[in-house]
């Protein structure tokens, strides 16, 4: 996996060095608690997902620039914001096998920390009066509320459709990574049209990527490398495309029994769980979404011209969906 993403960036290692060093400049404060903590953060960085594809649209649609490189920051400040925020409310003790902040340094100063990146963010945009970038992160910051919300009411009620199943992981996951090119295309002054193609290649590799996550929680096998517990979204009542495939093709019986066990969930129902999704064929028809979503991202590059940059852009959209964590 790290090979691959190696690979892919390879058209725009120089960018992400720079960027790298521009982002610890701007995470800095002047608080030593802040400054420690943001310390812990940068030497156990992810991917650099959506700065890489910042980067890679920024660079096929034309020079990158300054623009460029803070719209890469304060995309990695939102989703560094998140993942604080999302650890707090898993009350997750670990993130990329190393432990959250939250677990050193407890819940207040955890939630107080993704405050201040996403208020970092916000000052990133308005201090270079980047009013076009600023409605975009304003917008998805909200998207991503409303989806994590609007997840936990339905895991409460348990009565996700589809259609709820799309919107949620959209406003939760697509919404950033389609925001990250929409951005990428702007910070190089692409037209209104270029950036909305761009916004929805975004849009639908996002979901794919999200979909490739839920699949997660029904593989054994990847337990040790993902770093997410396996089961996790079971146990905490989080009805995903796989399940809800399930109870929609399930006999009345096992509709019932599935429902029943989930609302009443404990660890020794979910071999049976994850048996019958199996069974009524739902890892199956996530998988052909899965697809479904990465060939109609795949099919917005084809209308641009071939190159280091467009293959590399590709590459990572199939490892999206094809990475094991």
């Amino acid at each position: 996996m790290k090979i691959v993403l190696e690979k892919i960036k390879i058209p725009i290692k120089k960018e992400i060095k720079e960027f790298e060093k521009q982002f610890i400049n701007v995470i800095k404060s002047n608080v030593t608690i802040i400054d420690q903590i943001t310390h812990y953060i940068i030497h156990r960085k992810g991917k650099l997902i959506r700065p890489i594809f910042v980067f890679l649209i920024a660079k096929m649609l034309g020079t990158i620039q300054k623009k460029t490189y803070h719209t890469a920051c304060l995309i990695e400040l939102i989703h560094t914001a998140t993942l604080v925020h999302d650890d707090v409310i898993d009350n997750s003790s670990l993130r990329r096998n190393s432990f959250s902040i939250n677990a050193i340094w407890k819940n207040k100063i955890a939630v107080l920390i993704g405050d201040y990146l996403l208020s970092k963010s916000l000052l990133l945009a308005t201090d270079n009066n980047y009013y076009d970038l600023l409605k975009i992160i304003c917008k998805t910051i909200k998207d991503m509320s409303e989806g994590e919300l609007l997840q936990m009411e339905k895991s409460k009620k348990l009565d996700i459709t589809e259609k709820i199943y799309n919107q949620i992981i959209y406003h939760k996951t697509a919404s950033l990574i389609a925001a990250s090119c929409e951005c990428g295309a702007l910070s190089v002054n692409a037209d209104e049209k270029t950036a909305s193609k761009m916004r929805k290649f975004g849009t639908f590799t996002g979901i794919a990527f999200q979909i490739k996550d839920d699949l997660f929680d029904y593989e054994e096998e990847n337990k040790n490398f993902t770093g997410k517990p396996i089961g996790i979204d079971l146990r905490e009542k989080k009805i995903t495309l796989p399940l809800i495939y399930t109870i929609r093709k399930a006999s009345k019986e096992d509709q019932k029994w599935i429902l029943n066990s989930i609302k009443n969930y404990d660890e020794k129902k979910r071999h049976k769980i994850i048996d019958y999704v199996k069974k009524y064929g739902g890892l199956e028809y996530a998988t052909q979404k899965m697809i479904k979503f990465r060939n109609d991202a795949l099919k917005i590059l084809e209308l641009y011209p071939e190159g280091t940059i467009k293959e590399a852009l590709k590459i990572m959209v199939n490892f999206i969906i094809e990475r094991n964590q």
